[in-house]
């Protein structure tokens, strides 16, 4: 829960600066995509670009948390030390591993 309010927040700020920043400079009404102009309202408009602002924030925010892992998080096995397969040099069993 932490690790996504870590994401979430920052992310939620930057596209309220974002969107702002954004259509100060360009009128939603004026906007195309992909040669058709944009047939909805100015609020919907507003909506749809503050939730890919947001995205895109989040997105970031997620991959800052994703490359700051250590490496013992990254290298952790999933699975039980008894579940582990033959030869696995992390198993618990003294003759799992040649030695």
């Amino acid at each position: 829960m932490q690790r996504l309010i870590h994401v979430l927040w920052p992310s939620f700020l930057v596209a309220i600066v974002a969107e702002g920043l954004f259509f100060t400079a360009v009128d939603p009404m004026e906007l195309s995509l992909l040669g058709h102009t944009i047939t909805g309202s100015r609020l919907a408009v507003y909506s749809v670009g503050f939730f890919c602002f947001w995205t895109l924030g989040a997105m970031s925010s997620a991959l800052t948390c994703f490359f700051q892992r250590s490496a013992a998080e990254i290298n952790r096995c999933p699975l039980e030390p008894t579940a582990r397969p033959e030869g696995c040099p992390k198993r618990e069993d003294p003759g799992a591993c040649c030695g």
